[in-house]
């Protein structure tokens, strides 16, 4: 029997985005690098990873792009720093239920997110989501990735008799499952709404998986054994 398993997003997928925003994190952790402040900060684009976001903003300000490990070490301190103070995401709706059903089929959830898995672990466990429900063995992070396509090209090598399905909110989501062949199924719980996603190549679009669990188990059990890449 093919092994299925199920690749989940992080912000805007698993969890609702930080109401913050959270994005002047990647800046403070370059100044950090860089010793001094940095004006202006970037623009954040939802979708990219940490690693690309971090390295845009080193090339931004002229900065030693071999500097990029110190940077991501400096955005994970100030992750768990921020988790410690009490920061907290909300778990998207239906999320715990998606999940249960899916280890209920024998499918594996993990995770294939931009951030760090320190990042990760920090905010599911701030979210009250057990971070134990996740194959970590089976999980891909993008915090040294300078595009999304990177994560999904590594998962679809390392498991390559597997059927994989990636499950995200943004057209950068599909993108980069299109650049691996691995399907991908959008839930509006982000930044874009339905109609937006709607407009990518993925097999089905939901506005959350508490409306759309029944419809997005049913696309997962009609995939074909192990998609072509």
């Amino acid at each position: 029997m093919t092994t299925t398993t199920i690749l989940w997003d992080v912000d805007g997928t698993l969890l609702f985005n930080a109401a913050s925003g959270g994005g002047e994190l990647y800046h403070r952790a370059v100044e950090v690098v860089a010793g001094r402040e940095l004006h202006p900060p970037l623009a954040r684009a939802h979708g990219k990873t940490d690693g690309q976001i971090l390295f845009e903003i080193l090339a931004a300000f002229e900065l030693d792009p071999a500097r990029h490990d110190d940077a991501v070490a400096a955005l994970d301190a100030l992750s768990v720093e921020r988790a410690t103070a009490g920061d907290r995401r909300e778990v998207a709706p239906g999320i715990p239920e998606a999940l249960a059903a899916a280890a209920e089929r024998g499918w594996i959830n993990a995770l294939l997110t931009g951030n760090s898995a320190t990042r990760s672990r920090v905010k599911l466990a701030g979210s009250g989501l057990d971070p134990e429900l996740f194959d970590w063995s089976r999980s891909f992070f993008g915090d040294r990735a300078r595009e999304r396509r990177d994560i999904t090209i590594a998962a679809r090598t390392a498991l390559p008799d597997e059927r994989l399905v990636i499950i995200g909110d943004t057209p950068r989501d599909d993108d980069a499952a299109v650049a691996a062949g691995i399907p991908f199924i959008a839930v509006a719980t982000g930044v874009y709404a339905v109609d937006a996603l709607r407009e990518t190549g993925a097999l089905l679009v939901v506005p959350t998986l508490a409306e759309g669990l029944d419809a997005v188990l049913a696309v997962i059990d009609g995939l074909p054994g192990v998609a072509a890449a």
